[in-house]
Formats: structure tokens, C-alpha cells, sequence
């Protein structure tokens, strides 16, 4: 087997194919085929949750088939935290919670690179808590 090597950079314009290998980087699968069937169940997960403007504009970030794969989804009206998120995500693929959330982060910290910081404030401005994390900022909460 060959050692992962660190992907060039993530960049706008990336293929599907570069982006793949970035989240096999990251998430440390052993193939670009795992690293896929991740990106995939993520992407789709998140395109169960965003709406509107940032939804289109996302996807304008997202290599062709990324973005095919996230707009594929109808919203739901109601969110999940990010929380809920990891949790439907682990019982539609049959994983546990500690691997979707390591998956999750995986994919989401190369789609946040993808996207400028306004987007990502944006998107993150629309979920409710517990995203932050997911797309690799530190989450900051106001004192009561």
C-alpha cells in the first residue's frame, strides 16, 4: 500500500478527484473509494440542512459532482443541531457516532476551504448550534 501524501491545497476550481483526495488526507481512509462514499453521505447530509443563498452559493464552490450530490437533497424544514446532524447521519449509513462525526469533520474542513469565510459565516449563521466544529472553527458562545 502507498502512504498517503498531504493533496497540493484545496483551492476553488478543484476536480472532484483532487477533492476527494484531500478528504482522504484528512480523514486518513485508505482509499479513494472510502474517502467518496463519505464525501457523498456527508454532502447529501448537508444538503438535507441548508436553504436559500447559501445553499446555491455552496454549491457554486463545490466541484460538478459535489455539488450534484448536495443540491440532489430536498431541505428539511427543520435543522438538526450539528449534534442532531451526526446522529441522523450514523443511522442512515449504519455507523457509529464517533466515526460519522470523524467523517463529517473530514469533509466539512475541505468544503469550508472551498468556500470564502463570509460564505461560511453565513451557512453557519443559518444551522443551528453545533456546526462550527463540523466545518473546523471553534464555536463561540455569549456569556450569560
Amino acid at each position: 500500500m502507498l502512504p498517503l501524501r498531504e493533496p497540493t491545497a484545496v483551492r476553488p476550481g478543484m476536480t472532484f478527484h483532487q477533492m476527494l483526495e484531500w478528504i482522504r488526507y484528512e480523514g486518513a481512509y485508505p482509499t479513494r473509494d472510502r474517502a467518496e462514499e463519505v464525501t457523498r453521505a456527508v454532502l447529501a447530509a448537508l444538503g438535507r440542512q441548508l436553504t436559500g443563498d447559501e445553499r446555491v452559493d455552496l454549491a457554486g464552490c463545490l466541484p460538478t459532482e459535489a455539488a450534484l450530490e448536495f443540491t440532489s437533497q430536498v431541505p428539511d424544514p427543520q435543522p438538526f443541531t450539528g449534534w442532531g446532524f451526526v446522529k441522523d447521519l450514523a443511522t442512515r449509513t449504519g455507523g457509529t457516532p464517533a466515526t460519522v462525526r470523524w467523517d463529517t469533520g473530514a469533509v466539512l474542513t475541505v468544503v469550508a476551504r472551498l468556500a470564502d469565510s463570509g460564505l461560511l459565516d453565513r451557512i453557519l449563521a443559518q444551522l443551528p448550534p453545533g456546526y462550527a466544529l463540523l466545518f473546523g472553527r471553534a464555536e463561540l458562545t455569549q456569556a450569560a
